[in-house]
């Protein structure tokens, strides 16, 4: 699976983003996804997830009421619909394909498939 994320940018404190994850190939809607996100100087955290079929998310704290995740299979793209954003937001934001089912989202060693990471940069 090759992933390509798009969507970043500049955006004011309070704006909102929305990020896609486009996949190539035709496994894609067998995969839970998750979006990940890395700030300078610090490391790469989990920000929200989705099962194969779009019936369950999750989320880190930190984001929970603002962002959502979502995915269409018929278009193999996983989306990220980011609102209230607030600078400690900023980062570059990852897609990845979970390749294991353990019992923790947030772990990277879960994640087999990365996208190129875009940036989101949210200004005070």
């Amino acid at each position: 699976v090759q992933l390509q994320a798009s969507g970043g940018g500049l955006v004011q404190a309070g704006g909102s983003l929305r990020l896609s994850c486009a996949a190539s190939g035709r496994t894609f809607s067998s995969y839970a996804m998750g979006w990940f996100r890395q700030a300078p100087g610090k490391e790469r955290e989990f920000v929200a997830g989705i099962i194969w079929s779009g019936d369950r998310t999750y989320y880190a704290d930190s984001v929970k009421g603002r962002f959502t995740i979502s995915r269409d299979n018929a278009k193999n793209t996983v989306y990220l619909q980011m609102n209230s954003l607030k600078p400690e937001d900023t980062a570059v934001y990852y897609c990845a394909a979970r390749i294991k089912s353990g019992s923790s989202w947030s772990s990277l060693r879960e994640y087999g498939y990365w996208g190129q990471g875009t940036l989101v940069t949210v200004s005070s």
